[in-house]
């Protein structure tokens, strides 16, 4: 029953009315007509479906078993939307995925990232992680290979995002990570990976918002300046990065 209810509680936020058309407008610039698109840690598919919306071919992968079933049901009704029930990290194999019945949201693969999280982050101090299960993991290398290079990919993995990083050897053109305060090391391992394999600009975006935070594109130093100065003093956000 608790995990019946904190799915209902996500899909209060992540379906809620209007949020559609501002997903749409906040991905516009950033995923065109025909492109295909990584939406790694897809949850209930609100971002899939956008991606979707704006002519994009979609793989969405979610590890959590029940919310895969709910995504596939979704993709039936969207020849754009594959699904993959699957986590992704740095090597193909199985991991051992912390479900939060409650919010089933922030569950993660992350083991030192939850055992952090609670006390860094007054938002996540009453999130408990009561189920284990272990899923299968594939790479961004082996998702390209099987696809395709992805236009976009969007990863929110609750603080697994450098191990996703890690699968990966070489650059996206445009894609977008999570960011969590008090644990903003993994945001920053995350733009300094990006770095290492091509030159990146980066913009972020705080919390469910629609909007940049900066008119301009940044530098990886001063992105990278901003996180380590707390990042606005904002809960949580992503950061976005593309090619120069």
């Amino acid at each position: 029953m608790r995990e019946w209810l904190g799915l209902l509680r996500s899909f209060v936020v992540y379906w809620r009315p209007g949020r559609q058309r501002g997903l749409r407008r906040l991905y516009r610039p950033l995923v065109e007509p025909g492109d295909l698109v990584f939406d790694i840690g897809a949850h209930l598919g609100d971002r899939s479906v956008a991606f979707a919306a704006l002519g994009a071919r979609v793989v969405a992968l979610e590890p959590q078993p029940r919310i895969a079933a709910w995504l596939r049901r979704l993709a039936a009704r969207n020849d754009r939307i594959t699904v993959r029930p699957e986590a992704v990290g740095r090597a193909a194999g199985t991991a051992r995925l912390a479900i939060s019945q409650r919010t089933p949201t922030v569950s993660t693969l992350a083991d030192r990232w939850r055992a952090r999280i609670p006390a860094a982050n007054a938002s996540f101090r009453r999130v408990r992680w009561e189920r284990f299960v272990d899923v299968p993991v594939t790479t961004l290398d082996a998702l390209i290979e099987q696809y395709g290079l992805p236009g976009f990919c969007k990863i929110d993995v609750e603080g697994y995002e450098a191990e996703v990083l890690a699968g990966l050897s070489r650059p996206l053109p445009r894609l977008s990570l999570e960011f969590v305060s008090g644990c903003l090391d993994v945001a920053a391992a995350c733009v300094r990976r990006l770095e290492a394999l091509a030159p990146y600009e980066f913009n972020a975006v705080s919390g469910e918002g629609r909007r940049f935070v900066f008119e301009a594109w940044m530098p990886g130093n001063r992105l990278l300046a901003w996180l380590a100065a707390g990042a606005g003093g904002v809960s949580s956000g992503d950061v976005y990065a593309r090619l120069r």
